[in-house]
């Protein structure tokens, strides 16, 4: 039950309804037609901009058009009054009645309120995370981790058909150094090589992962394969070692995503794309389609003539999709750039049934963006939609001041650290208290502390007491089951009452309209307001006995109350499960 969409259906027909009268002309596009909660509650319950949109196209002043159709809207039996404001806007009045039903629904429903067909079960493809197998996840992945998880979760809930995908970047130069360093921990197990001698190699930057990370896999490699792979030539155990380290560090990885909470349906490796020739394949039908041609690129900006080497190089025709350059897809000796994976990497997601693909991405790959977006128009012919979502830092702080680097990594602190200190709730909530685009601050006192100023605890404070009045209810009144809590909700006719409803009523819409921006931290916004105004009216009862939630000489309105206090509890539950975090029974 989405009320605005309900009214902007309403308001629809009565457009249609003028179209059949010639009062309006026929052929009008109804799609720019909005219906929401007016930006000043005091205008009334529902604005619609649909004077406006509709003036130009229909040769009409807005104030005419508004007027016309609120006579129409007058007559509606949900309507109590229709205001025409400014240019042409209309604001509705409804009556009680129409809130009343809203929270009779969500109690019923439970946290399935919310659930919306806006997708129509089309297929979408989330890919997050897709971090370097090359050692644990640090407290950085956390974010586009949980961003990446929420916002499958919103879209799921808005009825689209998710794939969660992590893409295994194990096909590049950084792979082959987390063998080289494997190998030199393996010999190390073995007693080929000291402590020592592993410090030195990596202080002379002969070997680049040294965290202590690698030291358990190691040694279960030295105690299943003994000394195979101890005094080969590199070029004998460069293979075997890279497999057993990429296996080693995407299962590190699995867990420490399991830790948070995080699964994914899908992985997919870059490797076996390439090794499978579906790289290969994709470039050439490009090639055949004349978009991949050898040329010369003109030198970066910045670059001066005599320090700049042209040469002719195999490129894709990024430019004619709206990139800046051409991209190369070949490196000088004959192997695929990162680049020409990635187009086939979207290519295959494309072949698999996904014309809409969201990436989350690392703030540092901003300028990546555009070829891939290219990319994507290019293989797909321009049916494929792709949405990247680059998740800026998260500063990592103890009382204000930056926390030291992990033990553990070397060089720098890991999610597992994290979510071990504050629980995976805490981390993936106030993961999402911030638009993925804006630096994010996590200071472990902040975040752990019992005040409004933390929103987990904020939140998860309201359901606790929302759960608190419900267990009271039930001592005084014999647990009413939800039929005896709906039969009285026409009681619920105090403004701070109605108030509350209509901010729970507007949840449907939220989820609508968070999931067509794919942006989730929306949902965490409403849910701090929502508390707000839970503990605002909990709050306000303390001073005015008449709005007590529970009036031991009032069963009826303390009823009605108590779906009241009911439908705050189905909202949050149904927001957090959106996030995949428990909603707090009681708090200690």
């Amino acid at each position: 039950m989405n009320i605005f969409k309900d009214f902007q259906s309403i308001i629809h027909a009565e457009v249609e309804a003028l179209v059949g009268r010639g009062v309006l002309p026929e052929g009008l596009d109804l799609k720019p037609i909005t219906a929401e909660p007016p930006r000043d509650p005091a205008h009334g319950d529902v604005a619609t901009n649909a004077a406006l949109v509709l003036a130009k196209p229909a040769k009409m002043k807005p104030r005419d058009i508004a007027e016309a159709l609120a006579e129409g809207l007058r007559a509606r039996e949900s309507v109590v009054a229709v205001e025409v404001a400014g240019p042409g806007f209309l604001n509705l009045r409804l009556k009680p009645e129409v809130w009343q039903r809203a929270l009779a629904h969500m109690v019923a429903v439970g946290p399935a309120y919310g659930d919306s067909d806006l997708g129509g079960g089309a297929p979408v493809n989330v890919e997050y995370v897709s971090a370097n197998p090359t050692g644990p996840m640090h407290v950085g992945h956390a974010r586009g981790a949980v961003f990446g998880d929420a916002l499958a979760g919103l879209l799921a809930k808005a009825g689209y058909k998710v794939t969660r995908e992590y893409y295994i970047n194990d096909a590049g130069a950084q792979v082959d150094s987390l063998a080289r360093a494997f190998h030199w921990r393996y010999r190390e197990a073995l007693g080929k090589v000291s402590a020592d001698q592993v410090a030195q190699a990596l202080a002379d930057g002969e070997i680049e992962y040294g965290g202590d990370y690698l030291v358990a896999p190691a040694r279960a490699l030295a105690a299943e394969a003994g000394e195979r792979y101890a005094d080969l030539p590199e070029a004998e155990w460069l293979g075997p070692i890279r497999t057993y380290a990429i296996e080693a560090m995407m299962a590190m990885i699995r867990d420490d995503l399991a830790v948070l909470g995080v699964r994914h349906d899908v992985f997919t490796s870059e490797r076996g794309l390439v090794d499978s020739g579906r790289v290969g394949a994709f470039i050439e039908d490009l090639k055949s389609r004349d978009l991949i041609y050898r040329g010369i690129l003109e030198p970066p900006k910045g670059k001066r003539p005599d320090d700049w080497e042209p040469r002719e190089q195999t490129l894709f025709r990024a430019t004619a999709f709206g990139d800046e350059v051409d991209r190369p897809i070949l490196k000088s000796d004959g192997s695929y750039t990162y680049f020409a994976s990635d187009i086939a990497y979207h290519a295959d997601k494309f072949a698999r049934g996904f014309a809409t693909m969201i990436d989350v991405w690392g703030a540092d790959h901003g300028g990546y963006v555009k070829r891939v977006a290219a990319a994507v128009e290019a293989v797909t012919g321009g049916a494929g939609q792709l949405d990247v979502k680059l998740c800026q830092l998260v500063k990592l702080l103890e009382d204000g001041q930056p926390v030291k680097m992990s033990k553990r990594a070397g060089t720098f602190v890991t999610l597992r650290e994290v979510v071990d200190r504050v629980g995976k709730d805490v981390v993936r909530f106030i993961m999402l208290t911030r638009k993925n685009d804006a630096t994010l601050d996590f200071d472990y006192a902040r975040v752990t502390e019992q005040s409004k100023d933390n929103p987990v605890f904020y939140v998860q404070y309201a359901h606790a007491r929302a759960c608190s009045v419900l267990r009271h209810g039930a001592e005084m009144f014999g647990a009413p089951d939800d039929q005896e809590l709906m039969a009285h909700v026409d009681r619920l006719v105090a403004d701070e009452e109605l108030a509350l409803i209509r901010l729970l009523a507007g949840w449907p819409r939220l989820i609508d309209s968070a999931a067509e921006a794919h942006e989730p931290h929306r949902v965490a916004f409403y849910l701090y307001d929502l508390a707000a105004a839970f503990h605002q009216l909990w709050n306000k009862g303390r001073d005015e006995t008449e709005l007590r939630f529970l009036i031991a000489e009032d069963r009826p309105v303390s009823l009605a109350r108590l779906a009241l206090v009911k439908g705050v509890q189905v909202v949050i539950a149904s927001g957090l499960q959106v996030f995949d975090v428990t909603p707090a029974e009681e708090m200690r």
